[in-house]
């Protein structure tokens, strides 16, 4: 390391002093002006508008990120630098909407990705650097997959959820709109359901017939399909829209 000598003391790496510095200037910026950061970044009129001046308050955080970035460059370089601006962020925003939690999220997610990638470059015996943004990504990765409420396999739940869902809402609007009609007595029939004006296949057919009768949306009356109460509500409120 480059060291930091003051006469004959030894105060330990240079950048590691620079860092602390800038780290101090960051978190006092942001404490101090964090309600004018907030308002100025998501609702520039309304902060124009009570007084403030959005211009200042913008110019004022990109020195405070030139900065960063001119002291971080010097530190750990471009990969690490551009790779810790952006994938904290992205992940915590995985995680809440709310810009408190995903600060402090953000630097947990930058923490826990610093210290795997040290242990990956001690394994390896590779760059700590590039180990650190491999972490980096490695715990995007994991969050991208696992999150709660925006992560991809909650995600593709929630689509496979809805597309039974309408599917059920579907099968209670083609019951209704033949319901009551001595004419089109076929229209009922679970067989039906097969056909061109619907369309499903056998299988997909009988698992929402299933899901609507579980919903209590549907009852079956031999091979035919009778609304309930409930079936015509929902119906009703979806051909409302």
């Amino acid at each position: 390391f480059d060291r930091l000598i003051v006469g004959s003391h030894d105060l330990g790496p240079r950048q590691l002093w620079v860092m602390t510095a800038v780290t101090a200037i960051n978190v006092t910026f942001v404490s101090l002006f964090f309600k004018e950061l907030k308002l100025a970044t998501f609702d520039a009129e309304l902060a124009a508008s009570m007084g403030l001046a959005p211009a200042l308050v913008h110019y004022g955080l990109m020195t405070v990120v030139s900065v960063t970035a001119v002291g971080a460059f010097d530190a750990v370089g471009l990969i690490l630098v551009v790779a810790l601006m952006i994938g904290p962020p992205a992940t915590a925003l995985l995680l809440s909407d709310r810009l408190e939690r995903v600060l402090l999220l953000a630097a947990v997610a930058g923490a826990v990705s610093a210290a795997l990638g040290q242990g990956l470059a001690l394994w390896w015996d590779a760059s700590i650097a590039g180990c650190i943004a491999v972490g980096i990504g490695l715990v995007f990765g994991t969050v991208f997959l696992l999150a709660p409420g925006r992560g991809l396999i909650a995600v593709v739940r929630r689509r496979r959820s809805q597309r039974w869902q309408f599917a059920q809402v579907m099968l209670t609007i083609h019951l209704a709109q033949h319901e009551g009609r001595p004419e089109e007595p076929e229209e009922s029939r679970i067989d039906h359901l097969y056909g061109r004006e619907v369309g499903w296949t056998p299988d997909f057919t009988l698992r929402v017939v299933d899901l609507a009768e579980a919903a209590e949306l549907v009852v079956r009356d031999g091979d035919r399909l009778r609304l309930t109460d409930a079936g015509r509500v929902r119906a009703a409120r979806a051909l409302a829209r």
